[in-house]
């Protein structure tokens, strides 16, 4: 008590001896501010006038949650560039409770904030502060569009009409999420609508990656009234082509670099899986998850079985196959859900698509991302929505064929709450 009161004089002092330097007119309102900074100096030094420290603590909490910002967090001058001679920027949107910021670099989902049960804020979306880190790390796929094919494509090779098409190679033998430079790599022209919706535009040109015909592509990202991430894809082609356009965003529910996600709790809405090769292709069966580590018709840990002695498990390193949605047509429908019990926060997957690939961060290597933090192995999850791996050469499978007069469209949601 006697160190607070002796600062308190202290800076008192300290301007009182001003006074001497001015006429005794401006006596009164130096006395004025003097009396009010040794008021603050009290306050600041651990005095509490009202002596409720329930209230004290409500207001810096209070304060601490009003100062997170997705701006405050990825600034954006940090995108501000050019990349092949097209401008990238950084766009915010908002809505009552999810702040984004998105990039037109790859359409990429720089950052994604969404309350835990307690109002609290967390960017749960893995990434980088930085552009320069993107595009010097290609391979990630962090928050970006996939295309013109997302997933694999057995050898790189395809036929469609009868002509066979030859694909750039980038995993192993097969070509994987459109190629060495896929959508996540390109610059696409961006419109913010408003303050809660972005439209992005591409034009894929034919020969792209060894892909035909020009494919005209226009997707809208937008944060819903609903808490809903909202994403709406349409393309059309002026030759008979291939497309199977999903979402690579890596979600930690507990937050961007805050450990792993075998604690997450998740359900996927299939009673059938697409088992893999070596090369992770599709063998072209349909496989019944029942009494495997792949039934997650009810709510199931992630790492509850993911070292379980099951041959697809190790294949894959982890999770990382496509699971065929119970559906018939392309209804927009539940996919998939997942809890982060600590946190509480809790999340939807929907879409129009015949599959959903579950990817278990089986890949991820120690990556230093946002915030210097570390993304540790299996330190997030995908939920891509999709048609499944290697359609073009599995004639049982959908059929990911687009022919001129015809228009591609697909929509994704992840719909954020908590529990």
């Amino acid at each position: 008590m006697f160190a607070v009161e002796s600062e308190c004089f202290q800076t008192l002092n300290v301007y009182c001896t001003l006074v001497n330097y001015y006429d005794m007119k401006n006596l009164l309102s130096l006395l004025t501010v003097a009396t009010a900074l040794g008021m603050s100096a009290c306050q600041s030094s651990g005095t509490n006038t009202n002596n409720n420290s329930v209230d004290s603590m409500s207001t810096n909490q209070d304060s601490i949650q009003a100062a997170t910002s997705v701006e405050a967090l990825i600034p954006a001058a940090n995108f501000d560039s050019t990349v092949a001679g097209k401008a990238v920027k950084l766009y915010y949107l908002k809505n009552a409770s999810l702040q984004m910021a998105v990039t037109n670099y790859g359409a990429k989902v720089v950052a994604l904030l969404a309350p835990d049960k307690s109002g609290k804020l967390e960017d749960v979306e893995l990434g980088y502060d930085h552009l320069n880190k993107y595009i010097s790390t290609k391979d990630r796929y962090y928050g970006g569009v996939v295309g013109r094919y997302g997933n694999r494509i057995a050898k790189g090779k395809f036929k469609v009409d009868g002509k066979e098409y030859s694909l750039a190679v980038n995993n192993g033998e097969n070509h994987l999420h459109g190629g060495k430079v896929g959508f996540n790599d390109v610059v696409w022209d961006a419109k913010q609508l408003n303050d809660h919706a972005i439209e992005f535009h591409y034009l894929s040109k034919d020969g792209e990656e060894g892909y035909p015909g020009n494919l005209d592509v226009t997707m809208t990202y937008e944060l819903t009234d609903s808490n809903e991430f909202k994403i709406s894809y349409k393309a059309t082609t002026d030759k008979a082509t291939v497309v199977n356009l999903t979402h690579h965003s890596f979600f930690n529910l507990k937050g961007a670099g805050n450990g792993d996600i075998n604690d997450h709790v998740l359900s996927i809405n299939a009673d059938k899986f697409t088992p893999v090769d070596g090369g992770l292709i599709p063998t072209g069966k349909l496989e019944p998850v029942k009494g495997t580590p792949m039934d997650f018709t009810t709510p199931t840990p992630i790492g509850e079985r993911v070292n379980a002695d099951f041959e697809q498990l190790k294949l894959g390193k982890g999770y990382d196959h496509n699971w065929v949605l119970n559906k018939k047509g392309n209804e927009l429908s539940l996919a998939a859900t997942v809890l982060e019990p600590q946190s509480g926060r809790y999340m939807e997957v929907w879409t129009t698509e015949p599959g959903v690939q579950f990817y278990g961060g089986n890949f991820m290597t120690g990556d230093t991302g946002k915030q210097g933090k570390t993304y540790v192995f299996r330190g997030a999850l995908c939920l891509e929505t999709q048609h499944f791996p290697n359609s073009p050469n599995q004639a049982s499978f959908p059929s990911v064929v687009l022919k001129p007069g015809a228009t591609y469209g697909h929509t994704c949601v992840y719909k954020f709450g908590v529990k």
